[in-house]
């Protein structure tokens, strides 16, 4: 359906299931998480479902924000976005810790937490919102729904006088043109395992006009 108009909605928990579907499509086959949930043993997509599901229920519960992209009523696109006074919450609550041991075991529980921990040492000093999942369902993939999604947090960002910006990572290459030709510029780089993921910023155009004024 690529001329099928999408719908910008900012989401509550009532999303919570499709949210949890589309993005575990979105992320299985991603290099960073096949490294952080061992794909190569048994139980990956298992661990995988399990993460996407505890990092949803956490998002929703805190009430942090999350846009969304729907077509007749179905989700096809999401970005949770953590604000930058929560954005460390996650990984501190020890629920959180205890699910994630029990359904993902504890070398993948370690994994993620260095993960997490390595990306917010790397992320610009300021009032920056990061977004910890963000995807586009792959049947509506290459129809610059993804533009559409980014353009839609830039101008939610732009609403908020007190954001510096937006905060994204990814470790596969295939997005790194992509991000750069929507406006984001790479700030830093982590090692997970094998995988070099790369921390890019989007400016809020609010404080652009601040600074060059």
């Amino acid at each position: 359906m690529p001329n099928s108009t999408a719908e910008v909605r900012m989401l509550d928990a009532g999303y919570s299931h499709e949210a949890r579907s589309l993005l575990y499509h979105a992320y299985r086959h991603d290099p960073t998480f096949a490294y952080l949930f061992e794909a190569e043993r048994p139980g990956f997509d298992q661990r995988v479902r399990a993460t996407i599901r505890e990092l949803v229920q956490q998002h929703f519960s805190e009430d942090q924000p999350a846009i969304g992209l729907l077509i007749e009523d179905r989700l096809i696109g999401i970005a949770l976005i953590a604000p930058p006074q929560r954005r460390l919450d996650i990984t501190e609550s020890w629920s959180w810790r205890m699910r994630m041991l029990l359904t993902t075991g504890f070398r993948c529980t370690k994994r993620y937490l260095e993960y997490h921990a390595a990306l917010m040492a790397c992320l610009p000093i300021g009032a920056y919102h990061v977004l910890p999942l963000i995807g586009i369902h792959p049947e509506y993939q290459g129809q610059h729904r993804g533009e559409q999604l980014l353009e839609a947090l830039h101008n939610w960002c732009a609403d908020d006088p007190s954001s510096q910006g937006i905060v994204v990572d990814t470790g596969n290459p295939h997005y790194l043109n992509f991000y750069k030709r929507q406006g984001y510029e790479e700030v830093g780089q982590i090692a997970v395992g094998p995988i070099i993921e790369h921390v890019f910023l989007h400016p809020n155009p609010q404080q652009v006009t601040k600074e060059s004024a």
